[in-house]
């Protein structure tokens, strides 16, 4: 599996004040990553993309306040509302051992211990403590997992999956229950 160039941090929430302020909220709230980078590429709804320079940063408990270099009026914050915040991962320290960017855990295969592919994770949520990766596979339900030793065993991004133990109420492998004659 090739790295992406640019890893999501978060979309733009709102525009902030008059002069082109916007409010960026992080996917992951505990990331930092806007307070290091000078730049950040900005993907609209429309699907068009910015190179945008960073001026200045202030970080707010649910969000961070970014003005950008080239955006100067509230109608072109307005304008960026609802789009996605990537940044690019040269611009960033590399992970260390056993840590992952969550941006490269969207897209891999998810496994069950015995090998049985059980979806790809298409999202993450953080609601808690760890984030939860959220599988999904045509056919089957939905699984949320939380991304912690406990249910998430190994990690391969150059392969592309990742071995996880479903909760143990959950049937794998067979597609369900076998029905009583």
């Amino acid at each position: 599996m090739t790295l992406k160039p640019h890893l999501e941090m978060g979309y733009v929430s709102r525009a902030h004040g008059l002069k082109g302020e916007v409010a960026v909220r992080p996917f992951d709230p505990a990331s930092e990553s806007l307070d290091y980078v000078e730049r950040v590429l900005v993907r609209t709804r429309a699907g068009q993309e910015r190179l945008l320079r960073i001026e200045s940063v202030r970080p707010t408990p649910k969000e961070t306040l970014v003005v950008f270099e080239q955006v100067e009026r509230r109608e072109d914050a307005e304008a960026l509302v609802g789009a996605t915040v990537l940044v690019f991962r040269e611009d960033l320290e590399p992970p260390e051992e056993d840590e992952y960017f969550q941006g490269d855990l969207v897209g891999l295969t998810a496994v069950d211990e015995a090998g049985n592919v059980l979806g790809r994770v298409e999202e993450l949520w953080d609601t808690g403590e760890v984030p939860n990766l959220v599988i999904r596979a045509e056919g089957r339900e939905e699984l949320v997992v939380p991304f912690a030793d406990d249910f998430v065993s190994t990690v391969d991004i150059p392969g592309g999956r990742l071995v996880v133990k479903p909760p143990e109420f959950l049937e794998v492998g067979g597609g369900g229950p076998e029905e009583e004659a």
